[in-house]
């Protein structure tokens, strides 16, 4: 079975991701550090079909608090499906509390729904080694596009489908992203205030067609097909997350690592993107911010690659995030 062939290597991550997350920050950055003072309500939610009950929705958090929810629930991992901590609420964005109840996690959703997102901001060239590689100038300014939110997708099982009008182009293309969600509505917010309207951080993968990106100057269309923005596993809260410089993403194409970088190479911080993007206009409640891709796409790799039928992509955030697996299909 082709997902057999080219599984994710489960020991590989395990340790390195989720050995200290709430680790001191080793340098301090008023501009990246979390300003949220108040309690809270979860450290990292997941929401997910039961194994009992497949038609129910749930959202809570796993039980093992170092489990890789991504991981373990992908085919042929040797663990047994892990538990989750029901929580009362039916959103991440109103959570709840929990239960009690603990029940075992059939499937992944996307943390959020399609009719809770407002908006999918993207932020285009952010990381100083991907615009190196790209042999383009640093920007000045923050680059934004827009994904529909039609192109929202869960993990795996759900997969990533390159639309049979970009099939023929061999031009599928990879983004691996730290995604932000806002919890409350944000506008005007200075950079200093700006984490306070952050509900928490997950991970993203900006699909992409390069050909039809490269044919025109509004990237929404080659970047905004259905399931073109797979995020997840979990949502981990951004007052969990004492400096957003030590978060690294990596990701993996098949076996390989493609993507390796932390959050310290960011040309444009966090803050400072929440911030731009709340002048005039109001950040709802489940937006989602995809903060920019590291070095390592594919297009521009020695020898080039491109998404294939059956690949298998994978996103691994540290802090608890874990890892965002997709397998690639085309559409026939």
């Amino acid at each position: 079975m082709l997902l057999a062939r080219r599984g994710i290597t489960v020991p590989s991550f395990r340790a390195r991701i989720f050995t200290a997350p709430f680790a001191a920050p080793s340098n301090h950055h008023p501009r990246l550090l979390t300003m949220s003072s108040t309690a809270a309500p979860f450290t990292r939610l997941v929401r997910f079909h039961p194994s009992s009950d497949p038609s129910a929705i749930k959202i809570g958090t796993p039980v093992d608090p170092n489990i890789d929810i991504g991981l373990d629930t992908f085919p042929f991992s040797s663990s047994t499906p892990p538990l989750v901590d029901v929580y009362s609420g039916t959103s991440i964005l109103s959570p709840g509390t929990s239960t009690g109840e603990r029940l075992q996690l059939g499937t992944i959703l996307s943390p959020l729904c399609p009719s809770e997102v407002g908006t999918i901001r993207c932020i285009g060239l952010n990381y100083t080694e991907h615009a190196h590689e790209a042999n383009l100038p640093i920007p000045t300014v923050p680059t934004l596009f827009m994904k529909p939110s039609t192109s929202l997708a869960g993990p795996y099982p759900q997969p990533t489908v390159i639309p049979k009008s970009f099939v023929a182009d061999d031009a599928a293309d990879y983004e691996a992203e730290l995604a932000v969600v806002i919890g409350k509505p944000c506008k005007d917010v200075d950079e200093q205030h700006a984490m306070d309207y952050v509900l928490g951080i997950t991970a993203a993968n900006d699909v992409s067609s390069r050909k039809a990106q490269f044919a025109q100057s509004q990237w929404s269309y080659s970047k905004g097909f259905d399931s073109a923005c797979p995020i997840g596993p979990t949502i981990v809260h951004i007052s969990t997350i004492p400096n957003l410089r030590d978060v690294q993403i990596e990701a993996k194409l098949n076996d390989q690592v493609v993507q390796n970088s932390s959050l310290n190479d960011l040309i444009f911080s966090i803050p400072k993107i929440i911030s731009f993007l709340s002048q005039g206009t109001t950040l709802t409640p489940g937006t989602i911010i995809l903060t920019g891709t590291p070095a390592g796409i594919g297009w521009t790799a020695n020898p080039r690659r491109t998404l294939q039928h059956g690949d298998t992509f994978s996103v691994t955030i540290s802090h608890g995030v874990g890892t965002l697996i997709n397998q690639i299909q085309y559409e026939s």
